[in-house]
């Protein structure tokens, strides 16, 4: 499977954003599309037909009607790098010279999240980059870098009986007194082939599909396992951290708020795809995540056990055995 290429973000002012796309490539726009992410309209605008096709199967649309809250520029320009350039003021992102979907739906994503910090109200919503499921009206997140088995575990969660998936990748919050709602952000799924050699169930989702260069596809998980397998929204009781620590002989262990703090500033709020990562952006993501976790039970599953073994303990958690 190919290697993935990294990016980094490049910050612009409104007047080169406007050049941009003035002088340089408004004409090789062939497709435009948008996207509802949980109320936001984020707007697709490519040369790409893959990615068009890819964002329509994975997204829910929105009215043609509705003016987008950010947009994304993903175009193949003849360049060799891969560049991300932002524009803060209007939420405008280009994604130039990648091959790579997954960027493109992360960086949407992204662009979302950032407008929804930056709208205040009482019942202000923010995202979280990670898994989320729901076992009869419980919420449970899964959060962690990437690499330590959260989209593994989040799956095999799903084969148990009631058990519905919210995101396994991404989903905004609202809090509301002390709870929080939990909301999906895709229609459907940009999973990884290989999760069929960590759980043998998931092989028949991916029979006769196509896969993109980087071995993944946009698929919809309600063909294996039936049509109430997604859900849209849950309120959220449970956070599973993970780490992969094999000088730590504890499976799995409660975690306080302070500590839950610590984890998540020390891996960048587990989100590899912000945007704006100043030091006011910061401050309004702690303030998020602490409010989040002091609403919530914490856990922490050290997954240098075996799958299933791993598995058992966040069951314990998720189905509250």
């Amino acid at each position: 499977m190919p290697n993935v290429p990294n990016y980094k973000v490049e910050i612009m002012d409104p007047e080169k954003k406007d050049k941009l796309i003035g002088e340089k490539y408004q004409e090789n726009i062939s497709y435009g599309r948008k996207a509802n992410l949980s109320g936001t309209c984020i707007k697709l605008l490519t040369n790409v037909e893959k990615f068009k096709e890819m964002w329509e199967d994975n997204f829910k649309s929105m009215n043609e009607d509705v003016r987008p809250h950010g947009r994304i520029f993903a175009l193949k320009t003849g360049d060799e790098e891969t560049r991300v350039l932002y524009e803060p003021i209007s939420k405008t992102c280009f994604l130039l010279d990648c091959d790579y979907y997954g960027y493109v739906k992360s960086l949407a994503l992204a662009v979302s999240g950032d407008f929804l910090e930056e709208y205040h109200s009482i019942h202000s919503r923010h995202s979280v980059h990670r898994a989320a499921v729901d076992y009869r009206g419980i919420g449970t997140a899964i959060i962690a870098p990437s690499g330590v088995g959260k989209t593994t575990q989040a799956y095999g969660l799903l084969l148990e009986k009631h058990v519905r998936l919210i995101a396994d990748d991404w989903f905004y919050t609202t809090i509301v007194g002390n709870g929080v709602d939990v909301q999906a952000s895709e229609k459907n799924c940009y999973i990884r082939a290989d999760i069929a050699s960590d759980i043998k169930e998931y092989g028949e989702l991916l029979e006769g599909v196509s896969l993109d260069g980087f071995g993944r596809t946009v698929t919809n998980v309600r063909r294996v396992l039936g049509k109430t397998t997604m859900k849209e929204n849950t309120t959220l009781r449970n956070v599973i951290h993970l780490k992969r620590d094999p000088d730590d002989e504890k499976i799995l262990r409660k975690m306080k708020t302070d500590e839950a703090m610590e984890y998540i500033l020390n891996n960048d709020f587990c989100n590899p795809h912000r945007l704006v990562t100043d030091k006011r952006k910061r401050k309004l993501r702690k303030e998020f995540f602490k409010k989040l976790y002091e609403r919530t039970d914490i856990y922490m599953v050290n997954t240098t056990a075996s799958i299933e073994e791993n598995l058992e303990q966040i069951k314990d958690i998720a189905l509250e055995r």
